[in-house]
C-alpha cells in the first residue's frame, strides 16, 4: 500500500502541479482579489522554480559530497537501479542516471571492488516482463565482467525494498561490510537514511551530479525550464527523506 501511495501522491508534490493548479484557480475564482492572489502565486511559483540560481545553491547543499576510499578493494558497490528501462517486450535501455552504471563499472573493472551488486526490478504500477537488473548483467557481461562478481536483485520497487533485499544477499554470499552505494547524488542522503535504518554499512559514492561545482555566474539569474523540471528530483527526495525519518 505505501508503495501505491507513493506513486500517486507523487504528483501533488511537483512544483509544476502547483504552478498550474494556482492558474486554474485564478482562471476559476469569481473574487477580484482572490483571483489576483492566484495569479501572483503562480507566478511567484513559477519564477522560483525556474530561477537557475535558486536551484543551483540548493543542489549543491543537498547533494552528499564524495568520501575519500580508504581500502585497497572494498566486497562489493552496491548500485542502484533507476539508471535504464524496457519496452513492453523486456528490451531494455540506458536513461539519464546511467552514470550510476558506468560509475559501479568503473569500480569493478579498476579493482576497487570485488562484487558488483546490482539492486532493482520494475517501480512501475503496472509492471511489465522488464526487470533492470536482469538486463544490466548482460550489459555488464557484454563488457566482459565475470559472471562470479555479478549480484543481481531484481525484486525490488523503491529504495526501501533495494536496501532490504541487498541486506539479505549480501548476507547470504557472505560479503563483509562497508560496502560502497552508487547512486545519484540527489538520491544518496535519502538512500543513506534507508539503508541505516537496515543497519547496512555504507560508504556514498555519489554519481550522477545535475549540478557543477562552478562559480557564481549572472546567466543563473536567466529564468530556464530546466531547473523546473529538476526540481522534481530534489522535492521528491526530501519528501521521501522527511518520510524515511518518521516512518
Amino acid at each position: 500500500m505505501f508503495f501505491i501511495l507513493s506513486k500517486v501522491l507523487l504528483i501533488f508534490i511537483l512544483p509544476f502541479t502547483w504552478v498550474v493548479a494556482f492558474l486554474l484557480a485564478a482562471l476559476i475564482v469569481k473574487k477580484p482579489l482572490l483571483k489576483r492572489r492566484f495569479f501572483i502565486t503562480s507566478a511567484a511559483l513559477l519564477f522560483i522554480f525556474s530561477n537557475p540560481f535558486l536551484f543551483n545553491r540548493f543542489a549543491n547543499s543537498w547533494d552528499i559530497k564524495p568520501v575519500p576510499l580508504t581500502k585497497p578493494v572494498y566486497s562489493c558497490a552496491i548500485v542502484l537501479g533507476g539508471f535504464s528501462g524496457g519496452d513492453a517486450n523486456g528490451n531494455g535501455f540506458f536513461n539519464g542516471s546511467a552514470d550510476r552504471f558506468i560509475q559501479g563499472l568503473k569500480l569493478i573493472t579498476t579493482g576497487k571492488v570485488s562484487h558488483i551488486l546490482i539492486s532493482g526490478g520494475n517501480g512501475f504500477l503496472m509492471p511489465g516482463v522488464f526487470r533492470e537488473s536482469a538486463w544490466v548483467k548482460t550489459q555488464l557481461q557484454q563488457l566482459k565482467v565475470p559472471d562470479s562478481c555479478i549480484i543481481v536483485e531484481d525484486k525490488s520497487r523503491n529504495t526501501i525494498e533495494n536496501a532490504a533485499f541487498s541486506k539479505v544477499l549480501l548476507a547470504q554470499k557472505h560479503l563483509s561490510p562497508p560496502y560502497l552505494l552508487v547512486t545519484s547524488a540527489f538520491h544518496m542522503r535519502r538512500s543513506l537514511g534507508i539503508f541505516e535504518k537496515q543497519k547496512t554499512e555504507v560508504i556514498p559514492y555519489p554519481c550522477n551530479f545535475l549540478v557543477s561545482k562552478a562559480d557564481f555566474s549572472l546567466d543563473e539569474f536567466i529564468p530556464s525550464s530546466e531547473p523546473l523540471y529538476r526540481w522534481e528530483f530534489y522535492i521528491k527526495e526530501v519528501v521521501g527523506t522527511a518520510v524515511n525519518y518518521f516512518k
